[in-house]
């Protein structure tokens, strides 16, 4: 991609604060399909500090497990993998995102790991359907 997904990138930012704590349970990891080098950059830009971040580039890793659809565009998905008798296997996967969706509802799939639009959903008009995260805001005056 030529520039980080805006949506993605929101929910790793809350996603970061919370790393370490998850860690002391389980194994917590981010991976995306670009180079190593241009992930770790871009984590250090964002201040990202406590994610274990890898790099899926020059694997099948994201198509296996849906996180890329057949002309390559990618797609958020979350994955659980469990290892047990020695052998690692998947647990869990946000299928959800593929139901479908309601008029002015987008998919939800890993909203509950999400703090802005738990936060979001608590107040009178609610996430509303046309409002989205960006990667930089302008100061307020």
């Amino acid at each position: 991609m030529k520039n980080a997904c805006p949506m993605c990138t929101s929910f790793l930012d809350g996603l970061d604060g919370s790393a370490r704590h998850i860690n002391q349970r389980t194994n917590l990891v981010v991976i995306a399909s670009s180079p190593i080098e241009r992930i770790a950059e871009f984590a250090r830009s964002r201040g990202w500090r406590h994610l274990r971040l890898l790099s899926s580039a020059g694997t099948t890793y994201n198509r296996d497990y849906h996180g890329e659809n057949e002309k390559g565009a990618q797609l958020p998905v979350m994955n659980v993998f469990v290892k047990k008798d020695g052998k690692v296997r998947h647990f869990y996967g946000s299928e959800v995102r593929y139901a479908p969706e309601k008029k002015g509802q987008n998919a939800r799939h890993n909203d509950l790991m999400w703090p802005l639009w738990n936060v979001l959903d608590l107040t009178p008009e609610g996430r509303g359907s046309d409002w989205y995260p960006k990667l930089e805001y302008s100061e307020r005056a």
